[in-house]
């Protein structure tokens, strides 16, 4: 088949058409990808930012249309379209059983890049190549467990749900399920993309009264607006810490960080109201790290500081939820996709993300 490969870190992705796909086993599917969105922890692995094995297929917010079911597969069927979740539930292991489906045994294939097994049902001329953040989608197919291949409608367009894959199930879980917005709080959220534009839809959805939003593009603060922000911030020429503070008076009860920045963590700490949670959504560069003063969690203070994977969401339940919600008109997909192009543009799509040009580039394959 045809795949992107990241070859050696730093260098461009290379287009292959000799890539070697395993059929697939009991409980997997095989997929045809038909679109892929290009998301920011690509981009981190192609740059280095984020250390994984090579070569290496990346992409992981995909949709498609299952092209052949392994032995013991009943929930799906040739022909069906859907969006694969880099977080596919086992259902029975330690943390699936306690309601943390995110964190599944099978999510560790996000950092091992490989099954749970350590095959990757992947080669070219008899070397292992590697399946990127638990997907591999920037491929013409993928074989992917089944709980990772989640049925939608027949009529909802494949280049529109990709992006629920990563993007908006991260950034609107990350409200509804890991912070649990209520209504009528005060939210900040740093950082604009993909993922930041689907937290303020997902602030806007929990009924939250004051949306604040940081960016330093003034397109993607225009766009916020549109998704329902109340507040827009230029963090180059706004003090964002002190602005969010005088606008909520005793600080956010909400503080997002979406961009993938460690000292974006510690100013939403200083954002946050006492008693305020600190969401960490981004993914950052494994090099960075947060400094947080002990007395400052207790001291007349309180502070939550949470980690998110995927929203905390359960791709099974969140994905079929987060397409009914678009059906519904409550979520915009179409605004978070700003640019298409086909997979010989990769390299194309990885500078537009470099320097923030649009918001979601979608593949076409």
């Amino acid at each position: 088949m045809k795949a992107a490969i990241l070859e050696a870190t730093g260098q461009p992705l290379v287009l292959r058409s000799d890539v070697e796909i395993a059929d697939p086993g009991p409980g997997y599917v095989r997929v045809k990808i038909a679109h892929c969105g290009v998301c920011h922890s690509d981009l981190s692995i192609v740059d280095g930012a984020i250390p994984a094995p090579l070569p290496i297929i990346l992409g992981h917010e995909a949709a498609g249309v299952v092209d052949e079911v392994g032995p013991g597969v009943s929930g799906l069927a040739p022909g069906d379209k859907v969006v694969l979740s880099p977080c596919p539930p086992c259902g029975t292991c330690y943390w699936c059983v306690r309601a943390e489906p995110q964190l599944c045994v099978s999510t560790m294939g996000m950092m091992t890049n490989t099954f749970t097994d350590g095959t990757t049902g992947l080669s070219r001329g008899g070397e292992t190549v590697y399946r990127g953040v638990n997907v591999a989608a920037f491929s013409e197919y993928v074989v992917i467990q089944e709980s990772g291949a989640v049925k939608i409608p027949a009529d909802v367009p494949l280049d529109i749900a990709c992006v629920v894959g990563c993007a908006v199930q991260t950034g609107v879980g990350a409200v509804l399920n890991t912070a649990q917005v209520e209504e009528g709080a005060t939210v900040l959220i740093m950082g604009l993309g993909g993922i930041g534009l689907s937290t303020v839809q997902g602030a806007r959805l929990a009924g939250a009264r004051r949306i604040i939003v940081s960016d330093p593009v003034s397109e993607r603060r225009e766009m916020a607006k549109r998704l329902g922000a109340t507040d827009l911030l230029d963090p180059t020429s706004d003090d964002v810490v002190a602005r969010a503070r005088e606008i909520t008076e005793v600080g956010v009860d909400y503080a997002f960080e979406t961009a993938g920045v460690a000292d974006l963590v510690v100013a939403g700490f200083n954002a946050a109201r006492n008693g305020g949670t600190i969401v960490m959504v981004g993914a950052p560069p494994i090099d960075q790290s947060i400094t947080v003063a002990p007395a400052s969690l207790f001291t007349v203070s309180e502070k939550k500081l949470v980690g998110c994977l995927l929203g905390s969401c359960n791709s099974l339940h969140d994905i079929p939820r987060m397409i009914g919600l678009w059906q519904a008109g409550r979520i915009d997909l179409e605004a978070l996709i700003t640019s298409h192009r086909p997979i010989e543009e990769i390299n194309e799509a990885m500078d537009d993300l470099r320097a923030s040009r649009g918001v979601r580039t979608v593949l076409d394959l």
